[in-house]
């Protein structure tokens, strides 16, 4: 029996999709290639503090480019406690706003609302840190700081002379800039939570509130809590406006009224005139704060992925 061929036209259309199918790996090829270029570059840059300094670089505190001795810990610390703060000022109210768009707001008032809360994600960080050094300093300077110490004054967060520039005033900073963020994702989840476990609650007699409380939050707390670890990792690594308002001293110190540092905000001030060890070091600087951040928003992703596999509507959580 004589051999078929197919059409000429299927055939192209073969090629054609085997080609396209090719491009579009070799793209999605860059992205991991170009994660990996990235550690590569960071660490080899990083390695001259990495073999001089070894863990200390992590648990010291002095950082003189005088006598090319570098130690980090007093900008970790400053990292983490910024964004620890943003997150204690950011999750009440952006969970808040969430469970408001989603459960209790007229159809009217949610879009615009929902809208106003997301343009916060699209300001220029610059203009945060300008609105934070004319706006956000003098209003603690003259009206939250001296309350706060007089009744506060003798616990170590609230110690010191407040000058203006501060980690209250990046915290706070950032809780505005990650408020958005936290929202938007946990609205989503919120959004997802199947109508039977709130007609469930309902019928059993409960109110409102309390069906939110005891069926909704509890079904979306895993994707709740991916959208405050996204905007913890957010918090992490910005830059230009905790630059302006955190004060820039290294120094290792619980208080907020204080000035302190920040891992992104050194790197940000002092690469451009770093040579020698000291560029090295703000290399390593930059590796560890990759590091976290891109461990933070891996566990992120992987928790808001889990309660949207669990849910009815699938990726609408993510």
């Amino acid at each position: 029996m004589a051999r078929e061929h197919p059409p000429a036209g299927l055939s192209r259309v073969g090629w054609g999709d085997a080609a396209f199918r090719a491009i579009l790996t070799a793209f999605a090829a860059v992205i991991p290639l170009l994660f990996v270029a990235l550690v590569a570059r960071l660490a080899v840059s990083a390695w001259p503090t990495i073999r001089a300094f070894g863990y200390r670089f992590l648990t010291t505190s002095t950082w003189d480019p005088v006598a090319n001795v570098y130690g980090a810990a007093p900008m970790i610390f400053g990292t983490l406690l910024s964004s620890l703060l943003a997150l204690v000022l950011a999750v009440p109210l952006a969970v808040g706003v969430a469970i408001y768009l989603t459960e209790f707001a007229p159809t009217w008032v949610r879009g615009p609302v929902g809208t106003l809360v997301e343009l916060l994600a699209a300001i220029p960080s610059v203009v945060y840190g300008l609105w934070g050094v004319f706006v956000l300093i003098p209003l603690l300077r003259a009206y939250l700081v001296p309350p706060l110490q007089a009744v506060l004054g003798w616990t170590p967060f609230f110690s010191g002379t407040f000058y203006g520039n501060s980690m209250l005033a990046a915290g706070i900073i950032l809780a505005v800039m990650i408020l958005p963020y936290i929202s938007s994702v946990s609205r989503e989840v919120l959004a997802a939570v199947p109508s039977s476990q709130r007609e469930a609650a309902l019928a059993l007699g409960a109110t409102r509130w309390e069906a939110v409380w005891s069926a909704v939050l509890p079904y979306a707390r895993t994707g709740v809590f991916g959208a405050i670890v996204l905007g913890l990792g957010r918090a992490l690594g910005e830059t230009m406006a905790v630059v302006m308002v955190v004060g820039n001293r290294h120094d290792l110190s619980a208080s907020l009224v204080e000035p302190g540092t920040t891992m992104a905000a050194v790197i940000a001030n002092e690469f451009n005139e770093a040579a020698g060890l000291q560029r090295a070091a703000l290399f390593e600087v930059g590796l560890v704060l990759f590091g976290v951040t891109v461990a933070v928003n891996a566990f992120a992703r992987l928790l808001v992925w889990r309660v949207a596999r669990d849910s009815a509507i699938g990726s609408r959580a993510i």
